[in-house]
């Protein structure tokens, strides 16, 4: 299904992202991935050795218009096609927003939301031509705004309705758009989370061990992509969030917020 198929996938040095380039890898595909930490992009490089020839490493910020063109440009120029582009680079967010400053905010939708315009943008006339796949990676955040994570959740909204359009716009191309929520997932996104003065948080308030892990969560994306799903929301939770909150949104909004607040050092306490 996926043999020589050419695969993009920014943010694929760690968690999600480098899950998914392992199914592709597996599957006869040729990788790109993109990330900004170039120590992680030969880590990467060292794990994947098996795969010589089909996977190259890309060092680059999707927040840098210019770095996502040089992006498809480098893969074009190695692989010749664009088949598939996964927009996984993301970063979050965890303070109240009266205790945030905007610029994290805009750090934020510079990464989740222009990242994913930016390279969508300059992959699309290859992606035309295969008739190919734009994944964006989102989040149950992308559908019900999540407290102490408001400029998450709207980066996430933006991505939605982005990708939506996109879909709408090439009903008759070829185009096919799928936008993949894994729920809570084993990954390092909160560990990196931005406080309302822009520092990292430096350590997750979840359960890590009771998660999806990142290898599942690409099994289930790359049969997605096979199926040509428009929408995927994994786990139980993000399933429910999402049913809940189309019949019952007040009472989601209490159940989101006693949630939240029950996590360790919630800033709502």
């Amino acid at each position: 299904m996926h043999q020589n198929k050419v695969v993009i996938i920014t943010g694929g040095s760690s968690g999600i992202g480098k899950a998914i380039a392992h199914e592709f890898l597996k599957a006869g595909a040729k990788v790109v991935i993109s990330g900004r930490n170039s120590q992680n992009l030969k880590q990467t490089e060292t794990e994947f050795s098996a795969f010589s020839g089909q996977f190259l490493t890309f060092c680059g910020d999707v927040s840098i218009e210019n770095d996502c063109k040089n992006l498809i440009e480098f893969t074009t120029q190695n692989f010749q096609k664009i088949d598939i582009l996964v927009n996984n680079a993301g970063i979050s967010m965890r303070s109240l927003f009266a205790d945030t400053q905007p610029d994290v905010i805009k750090k934020v939708m510079d990464i989740n939301f222009w990242g994913t315009v930016y390279c969508t943008k300059y992959a699309l006339p290859y992606l035309l031509d295969a008739k190919g796949v734009v994944v964006g990676i989102s989040s149950i955040a992308g559908f019900k705004g999540l407290p102490a994570r408001s400029g998450y959740s709207a980066s996430k909204f933006a991505m939605h309705g982005f990708l939506e359009a996109l879909r709408i716009e090439n009903l008759k191309t070829g185009l096919h758009v799928l936008i993949a929520c894994p729920g809570f997932t084993a990954s390092n996104i909160r560990n990196a989370a931005l406080r309302g003065d822009g520092t990292a948080q430096g350590e997750t308030p979840r359960d890590e061990q009771k998660m999806m892990q990142p290898d599942e969560v690409a099994k289930h994306i790359l049969k997605a992509i096979e199926k040509k799903k428009n929408t995927l929301i994994l786990t139980t939770q993000g399933k429910l969030t999402v049913l809940l909150n189309k019949f019952f949104p007040k009472f989601m909004d209490k159940k989101v917020f006693n949630h939240l607040s029950k996590e360790p050092d919630s800033p709502f306490k």
